[in-house]
């Protein structure tokens, strides 16, 4: 089964079970991925204010904030690129259910151009109107940060199949190099991709953080995004890593687009 991404963790079972409203199963999207599931496995719980730029979509995926008025997510969350006001945006805090929790509605969607469900698998959001008081997350615009450990973040399955969560999980997982990466997903998209997980498997994203970033600090110790939760085989499995859409590939494209937007 591979999944349109997720988390998942040895905590899931102590975690209160959450269903967004008006959430779709990460696994429905896109038809060319019928076995794809996306959350944050073998996670932690996120303390309130760590990683203010993570964004919760309506439609069961993640996202960061790239602009104050721009979610980067994943091309296989949403539809065609044009005018949509039917997706509403969770921010500002670990706790879908808190008070405080601020929402703000679509007003546009930017699809990845070409996108075919194989790579490129990126997309823009516009809100309605800017966020402020919270940071935005820059993305890496070079491969100068694709190695290492990673941070993974969402609200996705604690385990594979299981449900999506109230509280923003975490998790760290280290670069898997493309040539392994190929033996486990022979049709990876080298270019486009990279991968990031434990061989012993246990600890990944899962169904609902598809969209979602991942990320490390930069030079400076600030948080910079190089990839995208994009898909993986099931979640947490040993031998299949997450895969992620390459930030840096289409950074110049991303800054475009969203110029435009």
């Amino acid at each position: 089964m591979v999944r349109w991404h997720r988390l998942v963790g040895a905590v899931a079972a102590a975690l209160t079970a959450f269903t967004f409203a008006g959430a779709v199963p990460a696994t429905a999207a896109p038809a060319t991925a019928g076995d794809v599931t996306p959350y944050v496995v073998g996670g932690t719980r996120a303390a309130q204010g760590e990683f203010p730029f993570m964004v919760r979509l309506s439609m069961g995926c993640g996202g960061s904030l790239y602009t104050p008025q721009i979610v980067l997510t994943a091309a296989h969350c949403v539809g065609r690129t044009g005018a949509n006001t039917s997706i509403t945006a969770t921010l500002g805090v670990v706790d879908l259910q808190s008070t405080s929790r601020i929402t703000r509605r679509s007003s546009y969607v930017y699809r990845a151009p070409g996108y075919n469900g194989v790579g490129k698998d990126w997309a823009l959001i516009k809100l309605q109107s800017p966020v402020t008081g919270l940071a935005t997350l820059p993305i890496a615009t070079t491969t100068a940060y694709n190695s290492g450990t990673f941070t993974v973040a969402g609200w996705g399955a604690p385990y594979e199949g299981g449900p999506q969560q109230r509280y923003l999980l975490k998790a760290q997982v280290p670069f898997v190099p493309d040539s392994t990466c190929r033996t486990s997903y022979p049709s990876m998209v080298v270019a486009e991709e990279i991968c990031a997980g434990y061989t012993g498997g246990g600890i990944d994203t899962c169904q609902g953080d598809s969209g979602g970033p991942m990320f490390r600090p930069d030079a400076a110790g600030a948080w910079i995004q190089v990839g995208i939760v994009s898909y993986g085989r099931g979640c947490a499995r040993p031998n299949y890593p997450g895969v992620y859409t390459e930030v840096s590939a289409f950074a110049a494209q991303i800054a475009s687009a969203a110029a435009s937007l």
